[in-house]
Order: C-alpha cells, then structure tokens, then sequence
C-alpha cells in the first residue's frame, strides 16, 4: 500500500511539475506568410473574403476531402461565417467569422478550433498590397495564445506549431493563386447571328501596330480621345469599339481605330489628331466574347465558320469592329469581359436558316 502511495504522489508531483512547467512557457504567436500573387488585387481580396470560395484552395480539403462545410446567411464581407466538421485529428472541427473589413486592404476574422483538448480562438489577419503589373502581395497571418494542454501536446510534435501554420498558409497561398487564374482563364463564346448595326458618329485616332502592339496601345489611344472628349465637353453616347481598317496576315500588322460613340458630328481643328467619322448603318454576323481578349480569334472563327458554311458575302467597303460592352477598370476579372464582334456582310436575299 506504501508503494502505491509513494506512486501516486510521484505521479501526482509529475503532473504538477509538467503543469508549472509547460504553464511557464511563452504559448504566445503571431504566424504570418506573405506571397506575391500574379492575380489583381480585386480578386485577391474578394476570394479571401468569401468563405465559398475556400473550399476550393483551402490546404485542409488536401487533407480531409471529405471534411463538411455550413455557411451562415451572409458568406463574405462583415459577419460572414462558416463551419467545418472533419473526422480528420489535423483538421477537427471549428468554425470562422468575419470581424472587419477594409475594402480591397485587409479582412479580420475570428477562428475556434473545437477539439478533446477545448476549445481555443484566435485572430487571423490578411493584408493585401497592390503590386506591379496587376499582382498583389497578400499576407495571411495568425496570432494567439496556446492553451495549456495544447502547449503539451506540440510539445510531443516533430514540428512547431508555428512552422507547421506556415507551411499550411504557404500552400494556402500557392493554391489561392492557381484558383484565381484558372477562373480568370475561362471564357466562352456567343454566336448572336446576323444583324442590322445602326451605325452613327464616332471621335477617334488611328494607329499601326502588330497584332501584339495593338493590345498595348489600345488603352492610350481611347484615353486620349475620352481626354479630347472632357476638355471640349462632348458626351459619350456608347461603348468605346475598335474598326479595322487594313489588316495584313503576312506581316501581321493592322491599322485601327480607336473610337467613342457621340450623338452628332463634331467639328475638330484641322491639326487635330482626335478626329470625328461616321459609321453606315450595315448587316453584320455578330458573336459575342465572354473573356479575356487573348480570345478574340475565337470568336472571329465562330463568325467565319458561320459565313462559309452560309455562304454569306463579305462587305468590302465595310471593316470589322469589335465593341467593349465590359470596362476592365471596374471589372477586375478578365473572365467577365464582355466583347461583341461583328463581321459586315452583304445584306443576305434570303432568309438564312
């Protein structure tokens, strides 16, 4: 009976002893990772900010595929929650809530982890900086304290609990990139079939470019005839288009216009380089790009298939247009751009099936 007395308060003195010891320990940490994301920082903000999209490049459905997900009624932006349920001993349970937000800046969220061990909350943090070239450089942190019994099990773990954090916020990151650009990558294309364009005037510069440098001077020439329009107070009345005046496939180079509907003819001075046309109504087969220009071939393919298989006749004294329906400084995400481009025809005789 001694020594089962003498045991007991050994073991009693162990725990006690484990109990100062492992209460004496500094459970205090503030994990973050930062990574430079090829993606806008509109859509970096607004992936992390809607619990839906987690699903999709959080690290944790590598671990738990089958983990299980509720949503609150209010998926992003403040009071935005979700939780989780996993059979997983890496992933258990615990939910998430968004405490604050800064639009396009930062998002502060709360997360409990539930597990044998209690439950335990922390603040996680993200901060989202504007890069060069359309990229962000986004940090995804944590910081909290380690409760007792937690502090006693990383004890006994190969890793700390901070590298481990890293390495999951590190593929956090990697996989939130790749999903990102995936959905940026999607497009589709929309055969509308022949129509009637009204046609009207337009202010305008003209240009030469190879196929590559017209995307890069696109965005100053239309800049630079909005400018002439605000200085001399003229009124946009449509979607800013591109004409193709003479294209040639051998050299691969173009020359085009850069155009703004207006109501009425504009007079310009005579060393002007912002100047007014006109457009004749006409018959054109339209298709419609839903995406990133780097498309557009394929929505021409569609409106050529379509003439051939018709036999439909070009317009020769009319050039193909393409018109910008989608504004890129207010839609960040490429797969949302929308373009129609219309082919001039002669006016079929008959009616085309």
């Amino acid at each position: 009976m001694k020594f089962l007395k003498y045991l007991f308060l050994l073991i009693l003195v162990v725990l006690v002893a484990g109990a100062v010891y492992f209460g004496a320990q500094d459970g205090k940490f503030d994990v973050a990772v930062t990574k430079d994301l090829q993606v806008p920082q509109a859509l970096a903000f607004q992936t992390a900010d809607n619990y839906q999209t987690w699903a999709e490049w959080g690290p944790w459905m590598e671990t738990d595929p089958n983990i299980q997900i509720s949503y609150s009624d209010t998926i992003q932006g403040l009071g935005a929650a979700y939780s989780w349920t996993s059979d997983h001993p890496e992933v258990g349970n615990g939910n998430m809530q968004t405490v604050a937000v800064v639009e396009q800046q930062s998002i502060d969220q709360k997360i409990t982890f539930n597990s044998p061990l209690g439950a335990s909350t922390s603040d996680v943090y993200w901060r989202f900086e504007p890069g060069d070239n359309n990229t962000t450089s986004v940090t995804w942190g944590m910081k909290g304290e380690l409760g007792l019994m937690e502090k006693v099990f990383m004890a006994f773990q190969s890793g700390s609990f901070e590298d481990a954090t890293k390495t999951m916020y590190e593929k956090g990151l990697e996989n939130m990139e790749n999903y990102i650009q995936t959905q940026m990558a999607k497009f589709s294309v929309n055969f509308d079939g022949i129509v009637e364009y009204g046609g009207g005037y337009y202010m305008y510069v003209t240009e030469s470019a190879t196929k590559a440098g017209r995307a890069l001077k696109m965005g100053p020439m239309l800049g630079e005839v909005m400018a002439y329009m605000q200085s001399n107070n003229i009124q946009q009345s449509g979607a800013p288009f591109t004409i193709f005046h003479q294209m040639n496939a051998e050299a691969g180079t173009v020359i085009f216009s850069a155009a703004i509907p207006v109501k009425e003819r504009i007079n310009t001075a005579l060393d002007s380089k912002v100047l007014c046309g006109y457009m004749e109504p006409l018959t054109a087969v339209k298709t419609t790009l839903k995406g990133n220009y780097d498309h557009l071939d394929a929505a021409y393919q569609a409106a050529y298939t379509y003439i051939e298989e018709k036999a439909l006749v070009l317009d020769p004294e009319q050039p193909e247009f393409e018109v910008y329906t989608s504004d890129p400084g207010l839609e960040p995400n490429p797969a949302n751009w929308l373009t129609e481009i219309y082919v001039p025809i002669i006016t079929p005789t008959q009616t085309i099936n």
